[in-house]
């Protein structure tokens, strides 16, 4: 079964916004054994829209759109649908009801005309009720085709797609079962680790596929399998597994289901009961950062200090001046003073350091652009790295995450 997403909004195909939606979408279908045909984004404009609505009819069995059911008048998706499937727009008791709720709890007022009218909907509609916001979800059906209109707003899409939406599309449709395994490698690229494992891949049943996602210093590898036979699938995967790990024992840092390395991270400092700080130059707090996306981050992430700037290592971080001065900002000995200084600092069992030129320009060193320092520092020694990371500034500071993490991985799972 096939599906189409259209996001609906100038303010996506001007770059104002990013359209965060159909990737939701797609990985919520995906789960369900439902494939995206193709992600669509039109303007605000009745013409666009009926052409995309063709097109998406042409193509496949599940229509998704998202945005242009605000209260504005350039919010036209609603009255485009109505017309589309030849109805009228009725007033929606239920829908009204949820909009008074909305202005009593969150608004202290009453909601005006404009807002009300949002309770209308095309009368061939089943309404999704949105708990989150006054602009209902609409469910119709035509020449067996499903059509679904959400609004644009992305935690009121999310709301309604996972309680409405995936919820009558598993009620209503029998779906394959698709299961995806996704191994972490570091330290090789994909080219290479193609080459290496050739021999296996190309033993791969046609029912499960090979992807190769490669980012700035990791490559994953994602398993997929999709059979209406569940138990196939299941065992195949667990079989091709083990066949490739082996292979790759040396690369090989864990299994990625749906989460980044530093969430991984997390769970295993959390599992082992142990904590993490950095000290950021040149990544400039992006470490740190990445950690504290996940939530419950707080468990096992302390803190972080962006010693920026040389006189900051050495008031922040208590750096001898003279270590800098006799080894330079950037070197071994700077990014793992840096690191036990943070050890010591926050009283943590793990601390990352980095010291590095991002560029363009040398900064405070005289130092080759892309040159980094990575220290990992536990409560018993200290060791560090140095890289290479090009000369383009948003490579060298993700390559340089991606790598402190890899480094920091590899020191948790020796224990």
């Amino acid at each position: 079964m096939l599906a189409e997403i259209i996001t609906i909004g100038d303010e996506i195909l001007i770059g104002q916004v990013v359209d965060t939606n159909s990737g939701f979408i797609a990985q919520q279908l995906n789960k369900i054994g439902v494939s995206v045909y193709q992600m669509t984004s039109v303007q605000d404009d009745k013409e666009h829209i009926v052409k995309s609505l063709k097109e998406a009819e042409e193509n496949a069995d599940i229509i998704i759109l998202t945005g242009g059911l605000g209260p504005t008048k350039d919010d036209i998706t609603k009255n485009t649908i109505a017309e589309y499937f030849d109805d009228t727009l009725v007033r929606n008791e239920a829908v009204t009801q949820n909009i008074y709720r909305i202005w009593a709890d969150y608004q202290n007022n009453t909601p005006t005309q404009v807002n009300l009218d949002q309770a209308l909907v095309p009368s061939k509609a089943e309404v999704l009720m949105n708990l989150h916001g006054s602009a209902p979800g609409m469910w119709l059906e035509k020449n067996g085709k499903v059509f679904i209109s959400l609004p644009g707003v992305p935690y009121e899409m999310k709301g309604l797609i996972e309680d409405e939406v995936i919820p009558k599309l598993r009620k209503q449709f029998k779906f394959p079962y698709i299961q995806h395994e996704t191994i972490l490698t570091y330290g090789l690229g994909e080219s290479a680790l193609a080459e290496r494992i050739e021999a296996w891949e190309d033993q791969l049943p046609p029912y499960i596929k090979l992807a190769y996602l490669p980012s700035l210093g990791r490559v994953r590898l994602r398993l997929s399998g999709k059979s209406m036979d569940k138990e196939l699938i299941q065992n195949e995967i667990k079989r091709q597994i083990g066949l490739v790990l082996p292979q790759i024992q040396d690369i090989f840092v864990g299994f990625e289901r749906d989460e980044s390395i530093e969430a991984i991270i997390g769970q295993q400092l959390t599992a082992l009961g142990k904590t993490v700080a950095t000290a950021e130059s040149c990544t400039g707090g992006k470490i740190a950062e990445l950690f504290t996306a996940n939530a419950g981050a707080s468990h096992y992430f302390k803190g972080s200090v962006v010693s920026y700037a040389t006189q900051a290592k050495i008031d922040v971080l208590k750096i001898d001046a003279k270590l800098i001065e006799e080894f330079s900002v950037v070197s071994a000995q700077v990014a793992e003073a840096m690191a036990q200084s943070i050890i010591t600092l926050f009283d943590v069992d793990y601390a990352i350091a980095t010291t590095g030129n991002a560029g363009p320009d040398k900064g405070d060193a005289d130092t080759e652009v892309g040159m980094v320092f990575i220290a990992i520092a536990t409560r018993e020694k200290v060791f560090s790295e140095h890289f290479k990371f090009g000369n383009h500034r948003y490579k060298v500071i993700n390559r340089a995450a991606n790598k402190a993490f890899e480094m920091l991985q590899k020191e948790i799972l020796k224990k």
